[in-house]
């Protein structure tokens, strides 16, 4: 990426909404940014433009009679016939079989292939469907294009091409679902992306919104949690606050599962809740209409919970010919029904021992996005909050929450309470669970990318992320053949304890030899006691108690079958849990990729 960007440009890909937020590059160290929320150009009606600070993360795949290319055309683009944005949404929620929705949480569904044209997701024959990633890459393409349209018009510098892009992706995702993401950036004509993951970049934009106060907020010992409920996943993360040298440092210490419940979740059981509310004034819903009623509350739900004056909203739904409802029916959905279907059925008080239930199920079941099992967010948030090793050091003394579910009061209240009850809080001694206040519960993720992105050059504060074990790599021994026995296996260690993302380093002065072109396997291996082993270090021995198995990596490197290359060894971490392990030949420089998540057992070779 060239050093003569213009813009730091923050990109919150969301499963709902996506927002664009950018700064000037060239700031200087110490002066505060002024960080802006892009508005982009899309349609809100056919032959309609229209500006607005969120994209909707829904692309339309029209009806035949609907690809009027003059309808759908962009500034930037003639016969655009992939609406992408509000008119998407608003239109799909009455043809919901022409509707993508969710392609974010696609990424992550490891039993579909992710390349191929499978969505719409259960959409009838004669229906053009894209894969999961090329659906994410036509919303960053949308965004591509209008950011060039609105910033780069005049100046082709400004082009976001040239500028330094930030792309955020929930924390807890794989290493396949970050290099898919990656992929449907450069399928945009993104080529040069860093990642960084959601719920520290909603904290980056706490810090930047509290300027200097922000130090005042947080004190040393403190331990946040960052509570991001989003469309399609629940990201939990802890950042520890110390005192270093008489400074205050943040570290990020821990982060959750994959939690595939969030708004898509609720938008579902506020269907469910509407279409209980008809049948028992003798109406019954099809598997069709409950499709469009699950997208148009989930435009209910964004416009009640953003919008504290309103108490209802209109719902409508379109009929289905005489043998089933004649026309169309009008309800409404109201703000109790919002929050009482989510609090009970998402936020529920429970204990700190609870777990998340999981219950007998199906053997057969129906291929699509896998939800967790049980939709309770204070379930799993007590198992991660309570229920680790090291609770009694972390127990959090405060929340920030992210996310659009959380605009709701009751539902802010209703998780601090909850968690107020897990660390034996008094009920006199009220602020010593305290809720940071957001101040903007949509934007803050790419707010916080865009501010990331002067981090990286020195300029803010920093939440350092090193790692929380030790991690090794098996390697075999150079031994002659013993009938019956395999060599026996060393451990090297590839990445110590405490190594800080974005490290790049080399194992010096030690040479190995790699196999290429035929099946091979590497064996990792982590510890989370062994603090002080070095990076290179090599361990004939170890006790099975301290280093334990962590996953294999089984690949097929380039190459011709059966090869030896000499080689040596580069590691790099990265800002979102992978470490990058490196092999590069002695002899001309040929470089090899594996990479492993370190926060989750899946693994990828490359």
């Amino acid at each position: 990426m060239s050093l003569e960007a213009e813009f730091i440009v923050g990109i919150d890909l969301g499963t709902t909404n996506s927002i664009v937020a950018y700064t000037a590059a060239n700031i200087k160290r110490g002066e505060q940014p002024k960080i802006q929320v892009l508005e982009i150009p899309q349609l809100i009606a056919p032959g309609s433009l229209a500006n607005r600070h969120t994209l909707p993360s829904f692309i339309l795949m029209p009806a035949s009679h609907e690809t009027d290319r003059q309808a759908f055309a962009m500034p930037w683009k003639e016969g655009n016939t992939f609406p992408v944005g509000e008119y998407a949404r608003t239109r799909g929620a009455e043809i919901p079989e022409h509707l993508i929705a969710s392609a974010k949480s696609w990424l992550c569904q490891e039993h579909v292939d992710r390349n191929q044209p499978i969505l719409p997701w259960n959409a009838p024959e004669g229906i053009q469907r894209i894969s999961p990633v090329a659906a994410s890459a036509r919303i960053l393409e949308h965004i591509h294009c209008a950011w060039n349209h609105v910033m780069g018009a005049a100046d082709p510098s400004h082009r976001l091409e040239n500028q330094l892009v930030y792309l955020t992706v929930p924390a807890s995702f794989d290493a396949a679902a970050r290099d898919l993401t990656v992929k449907a950036a450069e399928l945009a004509g993104l080529k040069h992306v860093t990642l960084l993951e959601e719920p520290q970049a909603a904290f980056y934009a706490w810090i930047e919104s509290a300027g200097d106060e922000w130090r005042e907020k947080i004190r040393p010992g403190d331990c946040i949690l960052v509570c991001d409920v989003g469309g399609g996943t629940s990201d939990f993360s802890l950042i520890m606050a110390a005192e270093e040298n008489g400074n205050l440092t943040l570290e990020r210490i821990a982060v959750g599962d994959h939690l595939l419940v969030g708004g898509d979740n609720m938008d579902l059981a506020l269907a469910y809740a509407v279409a209980q509310q008809l049948r028992q004034q003798g109406m019954r819903l099809d598997s069709w209409q409950m499709r469009g009623l699950c997208q148009s509350c989930r435009t209910a739900k964004e416009m009640l919970l953003s919008d504290p004056s309103q108490s209802e909203y209109p719902l409508t739904i379109l009929g289905r010919g005489s043998s089933l409802i004649g026309g169309t029916i009008k309800t409404k959905l109201s703000i109790e029904t919002i929050t009482a279907t989510i609090l009970d059925g998402f936020f529920p008080r429970c204990e700190a021992a609870a777990l998340p239930r999981h219950g007998q199920r199906s053997g057969l079941q129906e291929l699509g996005l896998i939800y967790e099992a049980d939709p309770a967010i204070t379930r799993h948030l007590a198992k991660f909050v309570m229920q680790r090793p090291e609770k009694a050091q972390y127990a959090p003394t405060a929340i920030l929450f992210n996310g659009g579910v959380m605009k709701a009061e009751a539902i802010r209240q209703r998780v601090r309470d909850t968690m107020a009850d897990w660390v034996g809080e008094q009920s006199q001694a009220s602020s010593a669970l305290r809720i940071i206040e957001a101040s903007d519960y949509d934007g803050a993720v790419a707010k916080g990318a865009a501010y990331y992105g002067l981090v990286r050059q020195g300029n803010g504060i920093r939440i350092r992320g090193g790692l929380g074990k030790s991690y090794y790599i098996g390697i075999a021994a150079a031994m002659p053949a013993v009938p019956g026995m395999p060599p026996p296996i060393k451990a090297l260690c590839v990445a110590p304890f405490g190594m800080e993302a974005g490290t790049e380093a080399a194992i010096p002065n030690q040479e190995f030899v790699l196999v290429v072109g035929q099946p091979v396997r590497f064996d990792i291996f982590s510890s989370s006691t062994r603090h002080e082993d070095q990076l290179g270090q090599m361990l004939d021995t170890w006790d099975e108690a301290e280093i334990l198995e962590m996953t294999g990596i089984e690949t097929v490197l380039e190459g011709q079958a059966g090869q030896t290359i000499p080689v040596h060894i580069e590691m790099k971490t990265t800002e979102i849990g992978t470490l990058e392990f490196w092999c590069v030949s002695k002899p001309d420089g040929q470089r090899w990729k594996l990479e492993f998540n370190v926060r989750e057992k899946k693994s990828l070779g490359s």
